[in-house]
């Protein structure tokens, strides 16, 4: 290969390199006439080929820096967006479990000022039990003393009892032993029983002298003693024994009725009837004694009339005695109303006084028998049978309200209502609150306003509608809280029973980690300089683009070439025509 061809093989390479750049390539002239050209030599052919590859490659150098630095740049400034929202992030779950930290206390508070006021009130509690437990013992001492005076008074009465009845079997057998004695025989007459008596008599007077000698050596013995044996010498000596025997029984039978007289005296007490029950009872009396006289008033009147009209033809006689058997079953009809009314089972009523009491039989017997106080009342009591249905519908859906669970049958309209099935929808509910109230483990409606009250305070709900929407969006925060604090965990390789804490450390040390990864990759990217010379580069290169650009531009017009790329070739062909 000669010079010539070598040469205008390096224009070539450099034409492809000019257009791979997007610059024209240069040409290389062939003729001879050299009066539009400029010709270099070959050394200033070599410096120009080597001054455009210089600058070729020193811009692709660049531009690959640029769009590194470009690249670097935009990665750094989303690795800084992500690592700020991922503070950001971690911020607002700090913020939200100091939030949830602060609340957590509130309620320990809260739960320890209940503990206190409900230690306070066990004892008050226990004070008020130990005191009733004062006075129960204070009253047991007292019937504990009571019972055994009893018991010490029934003991001497026993004493007395077994004395006087040994006295009188002694008495007894000297009667028999001195009758036997007598008369050799058993008594079993009546002169034996007199017998008996006078030696009965005489033993009397033989104890009494013994009594009397006795006396006259022990002047000690007391009055009463002496009355109770000169007793003995009285033929009533059996009566009184009986009496004493009788006195003990009455004894014995006194000690159970104090026994029970507490309770008795209770059950009087709740089957005697109160003041308002007394004073009805005396009204009521009062009105069946005034419908007594009015009844015999009109029995007089009905005899009164049959008397004066004896002469009358018969069938008048019949229509009025027809007229006055009507009469008395409707007197009887309404006494039996009255009664009714008057009973003390009847409800509680306000007696109205009647305003156009115009009846369809005789005005004079309603004037005289005073039962225009019944209409008011029976028209009452119709209201009230009629106001059934309502108080039916309320119930039900009281029932409803309270215990939807209960499916109680509905009722016939046909039918009336009955008080039994009002009576079983109000038994119903009310053993439906008691078995709540029984069981410990279902809270009462104070506890739960509480606890609704004290959610609305917490999480700032302002009304009860907000309470659910606020409960589901509290719900789905703490899904996701846990969700992202199980999904740190383990990506950071922790255990599930790590606390929030030891959890925020480690994302703090990787955070602290990873900026300094950052640090040391800007520092490998960018080299030792510091920022002022990296910037000073960069507005060189802003110096130094402008000028070449309007030089390649130059070539391009001059080469007659769209390309950069294509520069090079250009020129290696004007360095081969140059030659």
């Amino acid at each position: 290969m000669t010079e010539k061809q070598r040469e205008e093989a390096e224009w070539e390479s450099i034409n492809m390199l000019l257009m791979r750049h997007g610059l024209a390539p240069l040409s290389l002239v062939k003729g001879t006439d050299l009066k539009d050209l400029i010709v270099f030599d070959k050394q200033s052919s070599q410096r120009m080929r080597q001054n455009l590859k210089t600058l070729v490659e020193e811009t692709t150098r660049q531009q690959n820096m640029i769009q590194e630095l470009i690249e670097t740049n935009q990665q750094l400034k989303n690795e800084l967006q992500l690592e700020q929202s991922r503070t950001a992030d971690h911020e607002q779950r700090a913020n939200d479990l100091e939030q949830i930290m602060e609340s957590v206390k509130s309620k320990i508070d809260e739960l320890e000022d209940e503990s206190l006021n409900r230690v306070c009130q066990q004892q008050n509690i226990i004070e008020d039990l130990q005191k009733e437990c004062r006075a129960l013992q204070a009253k047991c001492q007292h019937y504990k003393k009571k019972r055994m005076e009893q018991q010490e008074t029934i003991a001497s009465l026993q004493k007395d009892i077994y004395r006087l009845t040994k006295e009188e079997e002694e008495r007894i057998v000297t009667q028999n032993r001195v009758f036997a004695y007598l008369c050799k025989r058993v008594p079993h007459t009546i002169l034996d029983r007199q017998l008996l008596c006078l030696i009965d008599y005489y033993e009397c007077k033989i104890r009494k002298l013994h009594k009397q000698r006795q006396y006259k050596e022990n002047e000690s013995l007391s009055e009463e003693e002496k009355d109770y044996r000169s007793l003995d010498a009285s033929p009533t000596y059996k009566g009184l024994l009986m009496s004493l025997q009788n006195q003990l029984k009455e004894s014995k039978s006194k000690i159970d009725a104090l026994l029970s007289e507490k309770l008795n005296l209770q059950k009087d007490l709740e089957t005697r009837p109160t003041q308002h029950e007394l004073r009805l009872y005396k009204q009521q009396v009062k009105k069946l004694e005034k419908a007594l006289k009015k009844n015999i008033k009109l029995q007089d009147l009905i005899s009164q009339k049959k008397a004066e009209e004896p002469e009358k033809p018969d069938e008048p006689s019949k229509d009025n005695q027809q007229q006055a058997l009507i009469d008395q079953r409707y007197f009887q009809v309404l006494n039996s109303i009255n009664s009714i009314v008057h009973n003390p089972r009847a409800p509680v009523i306000i007696y109205k006084q009647s305003k156009g009491g115009t009846q369809h039989f005789n005005k004079d017997l309603v004037q005289d028998c005073g039962f225009e106080h019944l209409i008011p009342i029976i028209e009452m009591w119709a209201d009230q049978l009629t106001s059934l249905k309502d108080l039916y519908k309320s119930l039900k859906i009281l029932s409803a309200e309270l215990v939807p669970w209960h499916n109680f049958k509905k009722q016939d309209e046909n039918e009336g209502i009955r008080i039994e099935d009002l009576l079983f929808i109000v038994d119903t509910m009310l053993e439906e609150v008691e078995n709540k109230e029984k069981d410990s483990n279902v809270p009462n409606l104070k506890t739960l306003q509480a606890i609704v009250s004290h959610f609305q305070k917490l999480f700032d709900v302002p009304s009860l509608n907000g309470v659910y929407p606020r409960m589901n969006e509290v719900y789905t925060r703490l899904g996701e809280m846990n969700n992202a604090v199980r999904n740190l965990q383990e990506l950071l390789e922790l255990d599930s029973s790590s606390s929030l804490c030891v959890l925020v450390n480690t994302v703090g040390k990787l955070c602290k980690l990873i900026n300094e990864d950052v640090n040391e990759q800007v520092m490998q990217v960018l080299g030792p300089e510091d920022l002022q010379s990296i910037i000073n580069k960069l507005e060189e290169h802003e110096e130094f683009f402008p000028a070449f650009q309007a030089f390649t531009n130059d070539l391009l017009e001059i080469l007659e070439i769209d390309d950069l790329d294509a520069i090079v070739p250009a020129v290696k062909k004007l360095k081969i025509l140059s030659y």
